[in-house]
């Protein structure tokens, strides 16, 4: 990374002012500040809508309690989150969506999407997905880049998936101890239902685990960066999570995990946090022994493919050669949003229904190779922006609290990047809350800045 990307907080004397809000100094003028501290902090009302909408995103209570759907709480919150937001920011004259290229980079890709969807081997469908899926993940990606600007809220949103990793995973653990879980076609192996076997992100125990490893680092840096009964909670938390991944007897959860576990490990050594370091390492050893048998023989078929008696990894692996096979005859504008299943079984000669297996496969299945090159850019971007608050953190004494955070939404997106190898989740939520995350994290680093400089002046 060059120095100017590095150092993407500090202000361009070129500019009018820059995002934090502050105009730049002018050669023998003193700077003043064209925003009060209120207006960079954003609406209350926003934030609140936001922290709920993500409630109801990942615990779905409507599903326990179906009168909630008659009001549709999941749009309520959203449409109360984006008004208020609106509002707050008209009312300030504050554009409402900040300059961040990731926010660009994934209008872009919706963009490049509508364009696409008149050449689609279903347009009908296309229109569906792009409306009842992508749209409200991007949507939701926005408002957690815009809305989220003080540490405080950044926390908040953090300690909010923490706690909602607590019935996700309990419930998964839960119906693995109970035995409501689902046969498989080899004897032994066992797959516990998702949350409440609904058909939300976390349906099946692939979505389950997916979610949990996502959290896991939030929940660790929350317990870096925590003292007392705080800390503790989010260690347990933590600790559930895990145990939630591995009951789902994922194979791409598990190498998750793993992944989680190094870069958490490389984390705390950067840290000098030497004991939980090696406390971490300890608890690592120390898992194996307490698999159970058809797990570890499970794992056994991520090298071996020939030995899952499902047939679903030698199914999967096919399927990624037949999808660079697709991307080869279509590779500018694709399939079409949403439409590899149909391409793949035009391509097998048969209709299996199987979506490809990897989020950047079917980026470029079904958007072609600019689809592709425009989420692995903004997936990489949004891991850049959060790798240089934390190197900022660490040395800048003003946003030092942020460093915790930026270090798990890091591992956070590793941990998506691994995981999404082996999941058709392209258009879902998941990566757009971590991604979103990352983008609040640069702007809340920048209102931090901004607010130190605001306090320095006379």
């Amino acid at each position: 990374m060059n120095q100017a990307a590095v150092n993407w907080w500090q202000p361009q004397a070129a500019a009018a002012a820059d995002q934090t809000g502050i105009t730049p100094r002018r050669s023998g003028q003193r700077a003043r500040p064209t925003l009060s501290i209120p207006a960079l902090d954003g609406s209350n009302a926003a934030f609140n809508a936001l922290v709920a909408f993500t409630f109801v995103l990942l615990l779905s209570p409507q599903a326990w309690f179906p009168v909630l759907k008659l009001i549709r709480i999941a749009f309520l919150a959203g449409g109360i989150a984006m008004a208020a937001h609106v509002m707050e920011r008209t009312a300030h004259k504050q554009p409402i969506t900040p300059l961040a290229p990731e926010i660009g980079i994934a209008l872009a890709l919706v963009l490049w999407s509508m364009i696409t969807i008149p050449m689609s081997y279903w347009p009908g469908g296309s229109i569906h997905l792009l409306t009842d899926q992508y749209l409200k993940a991007i949507a939701f990606f926005w408002l957690l880049a815009t809305i989220i600007t003080t540490p405080a809220r950044l926390r908040t949103l953090a300690w909010s998936l923490t706690i909602c990793a607590i019935p996700l995973a309990a419930t998964g653990i839960w119906h693995y101890l109970s035995g409501d879980v689902m046969k498989t076609t080899q004897d032994g192996l066992v797959r516990v239902v998702g949350y409440q076997g609904s058909s939300g992100l976390t349906g099946n125990p692939n979505d389950l685990a997916l979610m949990l490893n996502l959290i896991i680092p939030l929940s660790g840096a929350l317990a870096l960066s925590s003292r007392g009964t705080a800390r503790l909670f989010a260690i347990g938390v933590a600790l559930l999570s895990i145990g939630g991944v591995i009951i789902t007897f994922s194979r791409a959860g598990f190498l998750a995990l793993s992944a989680t576990f190094f870069m958490f490990l490389l984390v705390l050594v950067r840290r000098k946090s030497g004991g939980a370091a090696m406390a971490l390492l300890i608890l690592a050893l120390a898992v194996p022994f307490t698999l159970p048998t058809t797990y570890v023989e499970r794992l056994s078929t991520i090298a071996n493919l020939e030995q899952d008696k499902t047939g679903s990894a030698q199914g999967r692996y096919k399927d990624l050669g037949i999808a660079f096979e697709v991307v080869s005859h279509n590779p500018i504008i694709g399939v079409g949003l949403g439409q590899d299943m149909i391409a793949l079984n035009q391509a097998r000669g048969q209709s299996t229904w199987r979506s490809v297996h990897n989020v950047y496969l079917q980026y470029a299945v079904d958007l072609g190779v600019p689809g592709f090159l425009l989420f692995a850019w903004l997936h990489l971007l949004c891991f850049r922006s959060a790798w240089a608050v934390e190197r900022r953190a660490r040395r800048d004494a003003t946003v030092a609290e942020l460093g915790p955070l930026a270090a798990g939404i890091q591992v956070s997106l590793i941990a998506f990047l691994v995981a999404a190898m082996f999941h058709p989740i392209a258009y879902q939520f998941y990566f757009f809350s971590i991604a979103g995350l990352a983008v609040a994290l640069k702007n809340t680093c920048r209102a931090q800045i901004a607010r130190a400089r605001l306090a320095e002046q006379p």
